[in-house]
């Protein structure tokens, strides 16, 4: 389908062939773009980014490079951790005004390990409309390729950088019956594993690198056998994701993991909700656990 020059503004190329992106009703557009091959995109994120009235980005430069492979001519604005609080604003007085915004990461899929969350809070609050255009993720390709269990899987994100709050966070997660995935820099990746076979012990596990990309790595190996590999080797490059299988299933949470896994959940949710991801993830009452919630509190305070 031939584009006039004057659409050319809202339509996209795929190689040689043009297309025409339809109008957008009003509404905030979570796009997933591709985590390193260029060409792992959907056809309704092509559409969605030709044809909105504002593209928000982490980073303006990393998504132009997208946006000029598929010939989509549309201005960019910056939205990120540092500028979240001016430029979110302004994005949710644009869609209560009538326009389209499509937000993007620098890759996969938007609110995932970045402030997105908050805008998305800012408009559903605000009466707007929120879009997800699903596509990649770099957490659902390594876990996928990882050869672990996926049936239940908790993404842990990024780990605290302090050596101790890290551990006291893996000592959160050491009960949970569910393959873990976490993202990690290259340069702390060595310690990370190592922190992770010492408090998770004998688990398999996997670490992919440059998913999608041409160096793409995925490497499987007990917990134990990749941190002392990765400690031997020179600082890897590129994006990291660490899957870690479940614990055996005879390895019962004690009281102490328990109690800590209570106390946890309960700093982001109500103790009602608490107690009922708590029993999910380790088979007991969830009476039992919201009592022993309680008790918890009562001896805080």
């Amino acid at each position: 389908m031939a584009l006039e020059q004057g659409e050319r503004q809202r339509g996209y190329m795929i190689g040689q062939a043009a297309f025409a992106a339809r109008p957008l009703e009003p509404a905030l557009y979570l796009v997933a773009t591709p985590i390193g091959n260029l060409s792992d995109i959907t056809i309704r994120a092509l559409e969605t980014l030709a044809a909105a009235d504002i593209v928000a980005c982490e980073d303006t430069r990393v998504t132009r490079v997208l946006l000029d492979r598929y010939g989509i001519r549309r201005r960019t604005t910056a939205y990120h951790e540092h500028n979240a609080a001016e430029a979110g604003p302004k994005l949710v007085e644009a869609v209560l005004g009538g326009r389209s915004v499509a937000l993007v990461s620098d890759a996969g899929t938007p609110l995932v390990s970045d402030p997105g969350f908050r805008l998305v809070g800012e408009v559903t609050q605000a009466g707007g409309r929120v879009v997800p255009i699903p596509g990649p993720s770099a957490l659902l390709a390594a876990l996928t390729a990882s050869g672990l269990p996926s049936d239940a899987f908790l993404f842990a994100g990024f780990l605290p950088s302090k050596a101790g709050q890290r551990r006291s966070r893996l000592e959160e997660l050491r009960a949970v019956p569910a393959t873990l995935v976490f993202y990690e820099s290259p340069r702390r990746l060595a310690d990370t594993l190592g922190a992770m076979a010492e408090v998770l012990g004998e688990r398999d596990a996997a670490v992919g690198r440059e998913l999608t990309k041409t160096f793409e790595e995925m490497r499987r190996a007990s917990l134990q056998e990749l941190a002392r590999a990765y400690a031997e080797e020179d600082t890897p490059r590129g994006e990291i994701v660490i899957c870690i299988g479940p614990p055996a299933a005879s390895a019962q949470p004690d009281a102490q993991d328990i109690d800590a896994l209570l106390v946890s959940l309960s700093s982001e949710l109500g103790a009602s909700r608490a107690a009922g991801e708590a029993a999910k993830m380790t088979g007991a009452r969830k009476g039992d656990l919201y009592r022993r919630l309680m008790e918890l509190k009562g001896d805080a305070g």
